[in-house]
This record gives C-alpha cells, structure tokens and sequence, in this order.
C-alpha cells in the first residue's frame, strides 16, 4: 500500500478527533495527557531552534543592511495586515450584529483589567539584562535581540568566530532533526487536544454563542483568502494554492494547540520545505511573527468589542471603531502566543472604547472555540511574511548581481 502523506494523516486525525468528541462527550477528556505530550514535545524544542536558526542565518548574511531591510518590511507587512483584519472583524460585526437580541446574563464579577505596558517600556523589555534567562523563561522578543547581535558579531570577527558558527550551525541542524522527528507523531498529538475540546463545548455552551463563533471564523477565513492569497500573488508572485497546501500542517497545529509559539517549528519546517523559503530568512520573519503578528487575535478583538456593545445596546461611534482598530492593531503586537493571551489583551480595547471589563464574561466561555481559528490565522499570516520577504530577497538579490 502506498504510504499515507503526513498531511493526510493529521486531516484523518482532525476528522476523527471531531466525531470521538461527539460521541463520547466530556469523558474524551482521557485522550488529553496524548496531546499534551506533543504539546511539550514541541515547545522543548522552540527555544534552541529560534536561537540556533537565528544566529546562523544572521551569521551567514553578514550583513546589517540586509538584516535592517528584511526587519522593515517584515515590521510594516504585519502592521498593515493587522489593521486590515481589525477593519474586516468590525465591518461583519457590523454588518451581521452577532450581538443583538441575546438573552444572557452577565456574570457580576467585574474582570481586572490587563496591565499593558507603555512603548517605551515594551521597546526597552526587548533587550534583555540577563540573555540566559531569556532563554530559561523563552521570552521570544529578547532571544531574537540576542541572536541578533551574535550572529552580526561572529560575521564581523570573521574567522576567529568560525567554531562559535559551527556549533549553532550544527545545533539547527539538530533541531530541524528533532522537529521531523516529533512531526512523526503530530496525528496522535492533534487527536488527543482536538477531542478534549470537542467533547466539552456541547450545544448547550455553543448555541446561545453561535453567530459570534461564526462571524469571527468567516473573517479569519476571509481575511486568508483575500488578504494573504493577494499578498503572496502579487507581492511575491508565489501561487496562492500552492502557499495554503504548503503551510496547511502548521495551519492544523496552531487550530490544535492555540499557540503560535508551540507552531513556531513545525511553521519553520513548512515554509522551507514547501514555499522555498530561505533559512536565513524564515529564521528571522518566523519567531517575530509568532510573537509580535497577531493577526486572527486582532480580528478577534475587533469582532468581540462590537458584540459586546451590541449586546449592551451600546452604539459605538465611527471615532471609537477607529480607535479600536488603533488600540486593536497595538495590543496584537504585545500579545503573546500562547493559548487565551488573546482574551487578556482583548481588556485593554474594551476599557479604550468605555465599555464596562465584566461584560468579558460574555465571550469567556467560547473563547477556546475562538482561540483556535484565529490562531490558525497568525500562523498563516506569519508564513505569508515569510514567502513576500523572500521573494523581496530575491530581486534585491538579483538586481545588486546585476
């Protein structure tokens, strides 16, 4: 028998995860330590795999112009498509009134409210005082401020440096070992954190919820085909068809874990694998992304801010929905990527636009539901990056040999 292909294996495993969930029901819950498993096996590998990929890539370009050009158009593509998925996530709000009409009871407990740094303290925390415990306690933005300047630093020494290379150059090579290694068992992982999920909401929690579950996973989906097939056309002239199959596993992990970092891996192995992606820059486009490009988040809040005041008969201004596309676009960058981040953030763009933090309670009990599309969607966005950054590599590449 011809052998079964890795991405049919985890659609099999999807499919089946569903349908075990719905028989079983809350008792499913006995596959959960499977996922979980996977989950850890994962994320052990996220941290020397950001800061070996990283030092080598940055190393091996040696140059800080390029370095400086790839962050800048990486930095403004994910603010841009930010922004244009909180203005989508407002216009279906908007348009399909997921809040109006409900007949729900707000819990009495008023939530607290997230304590968001100010910019300058959030440019000041990327560069850490102690690099090894940036790396104990996986703070991504301050690995890859590290990574930075050791590879700009090795490149500059030159050939005294030449071992320090090797070593991180060896250890990614590892850590691309042991990632295809951990994606041999994915099918049984995405089982095991897919059913659990799928056996818990029932009806009961998923009905009253329905159209707000519906319109933020129709704008997450829209915002993929419109935003990011037209990105990868015309930006960088890469099939749209061929971008999707190509990062459709990475996509199906971030749907399971709802987590971006925990993806990062198997998003890395994608992108070069399957869009021709470069070392040098999926290594740099990838762990920013998956920290500071939140794209599915961003809609999400968008979406939940106007359901929220739909369902308070409060009418937002035409001022106030900018300001949530502002407060929205800035909060996603400070999100982190890990499971439910995006419900603490969403506080800071209920307390922009005057609402009151209890009414979170509204949005709570779905929000897993919630957190796995949208999550899906920043590791798709990520990878998009990734495909329009190389092939801006390409022609500058073409055009200084030229």
């Amino acid at each position: 028998m011809k052998k079964i292909g890795l991405l049919t294996q985890i659609l099999i495993a999807f499919v089946l995860a569903i349908i075990a969930g719905v028989i079983v029901g809350p008792g499913i819950e006995v596959v959960k330590p499977l996922g979980d498993l996977f989950l850890r096996l994962i994320k052990f590998i996220i941290v020397p795999l950001v800061l070996a990929s990283l030092v080598v890539g940055v190393a091996g370009t040696g140059d800080v112009r390029r370095i400086g050009r790839m962050g800048g158009i990486t930095i403004v593509y994910y603010l841009i498509t930010t922004a244009i998925a909180v203005l989508i996530g407002l216009i279906l709000a908007n348009l399909f009134k997921p809040g109006s009409g409900l007949d729900l009871k707000l819990s009495e407990e008023a939530a607290e409210p997230a304590e968001v740094p100010g910019i300058i303290d959030t440019l000041l925390n990327i560069i850490p005082t102690n690099p090894i415990q940036s790396l104990v306690e996986a703070n991504m933005l301050q690995i890859i401020f590290f990574a930075l300047f050791l590879g700009i630093a090795i490149a500059i020494v030159g050939d005294r440096a030449k071992p320090v290379y090797h070593f991180f150059d060896g250890l990614a090579e590892i850590m691309y070992k042991i990632t295809h290694i951990i994606m041999k068992v994915a099918p049984i992982g995405i089982f095991g954190l897919i059913a659990p999920v799928v056996g818990q909401y029932g009806a009961s929690v998923l009905l009253p919820l329905i159209k707000l579950i519906l319109v933020v996973y129709a704008g997450c989906i829209l915002h993929a085909l419109i935003v990011y097939s037209s990105s990868v056309k015309f930006l960088a002239n890469f099939s749209p068809v061929k971008f999707f199959k190509g990062i459709l596993p990475a996509s199906l992990v971030a749907f399971s874990t709802s987590s971006s970092s925990a993806t990062l891996p198997i998003t890395i192995q994608n992108t070069e694998e399957h869009l021709g992606v470069s070392k040098k820059v999926s290594s740099f486009v990838l762990p920013l992304g998956a920290t500071i490009n939140m794209d599915g988040t961003a809609l999400y809040q968008g979406v939940c801010v106007v359901f929220i005041a739909q369902f308070l008969g409060v009418d937002l201004s035409f001022t106030q929905q900018l300001m949530i596309i502002l407060v929205a676009t800035l909060a996603s960058i400070g999100t982190a990527g890990v499971p439910g981040a995006g419900l603490i953030m969403l506080t800071m763009v209920i307390t922009a636009v005057g609402l009151p933090l209890e009414a979170l309670a509204l949005v709570a009990g779905v929000d897993r539901i919630l957190d796995m599309i949208r999550t899906s969607l920043n590791v798709t966005g990520d990878a998009s990056a990734a495909v329009v950054v190389q092939s801006f590599e390409d022609k500058h590449g073409a055009k200084t040999s030229g």
